[in-house]
């Protein structure tokens, strides 16, 4: 089974032509702060897509440091991969019950940091999936049969704080900030960082929800995709994509990839660990 294109993302009607499919894994990516009720594996048990494994980006990731859902190491995701039945050839579609704005997109390019190509995101999610009446079903993930994944890290879809900081100082390539205007120009309650608002000098805002329909949930078109991000200046060059903590990021990154730019990396630590570095500056206002 290959993508219909790669574009980065499927439909609900591709998918629900192809579900149940061999060689087709389904991921609920849902993704949810501690503290929040219903829970992301509550949301799951309550409706998913038939088939679907849960993908939790807080368990699969860098246990040993202290910022939220960082990547894990080859290794270590190549085994929890292996552990919800996905091989190298298998075909991945991960959703999540919020539309674009959870971790679909998250996932997706972990996969394509770990080396693995075959790997969409479901346009518009859960949402987008249960408006026409399509199938779901509910209760908690059976365990899969375990298989072997291959996971070959690729370090130039990620960007690290050393890497950010001498961008920030020095350009060379483009940062632009998913999170909402007013956490971009410390207006606004940010939730990393202790409470630390701004962003990062020299960096460009450009919300994910401006990617989004408010209505589907689906990606925008590819012209209007390209209008968006040109007016942001962030369509050609290299690019970096930052957020809170490295989750709605990757949404700018799909929507890159989706109109022919494979390339975005992402800064995996975001605000979250900019932030905390109180020595580094943050910057207030807009861009």
């Amino acid at each position: 089974m290959t993508l219909p294109r790669s574009s980065g993302i499927v439909t609900a009607e591709w998918l629900c032509d192809h579900l149940g499919e061999r060689g087709i894994i389904v991921l609920d990516a849902t993704w949810a702060p501690k503290g929040t009720n219903p829970t992301a594996d509550e949301l799951y048990a309550a409706q998913h897509i038939p088939g679907a494994r849960r993908f939790d980006i807080d368990h699969i990731s860098d246990h040993a440091s202290s910022l939220p859902h960082m990547l894990p190491t080859a290794e270590e995701f190549a085994a929890e991969a292996g552990l919800l039945g996905i091989g190298d050839d298998d075909l991945i579609v991960t959703y999540d019950a919020g539309g674009m704005a959870s971790a679909a997109a998250r996932v997706w390019w972990m996969f394509r940091v770990f080396g693995h190509d075959k790997v969409a995101v479901l346009d518009g999610g859960l949402p987008n999936w249960l408006a026409n009446g399509r199938p779901m079903d509910r209760g908690a993930p059976s365990a899969p049969i375990p298989k072997s994944f291959l996971a070959n890290f690729r370090p130039e879809l990620v960007r690290d704080l050393e890497a950010v900081k001498s961008i920030s100082e020095n350009g060379g390539e483009t940062l632009v900030d998913a999170r909402a205007a007013g956490r971009f120009e410390g207006i606004a309650p940010e939730p990393w960082a202790n409470g630390r608002g701004g962003h990062i000098p020299n960096s460009r805002s450009l919300p994910f929800t401006e990617l989004v329909d408010p209505v589907t949930k689906t990606l925008l078109s590819v012209e209007q995709l390209r209008a968006k991000l040109t007016a942001a200046g962030a369509i050609d060059g290299p690019i970096v994509a930052s957020c809170g903590s490295g989750v709605t990021a990757c949404v700018i990154a799909l929507a890159l990839n989706h109109i022919g730019r494979p390339d975005i990396a992402v800064y995996d630590g975001s605000w979250a660990e900019w932030g905390l570095h109180t020595e580094l500056p943050a910057a207030t206002g807009p861009t």
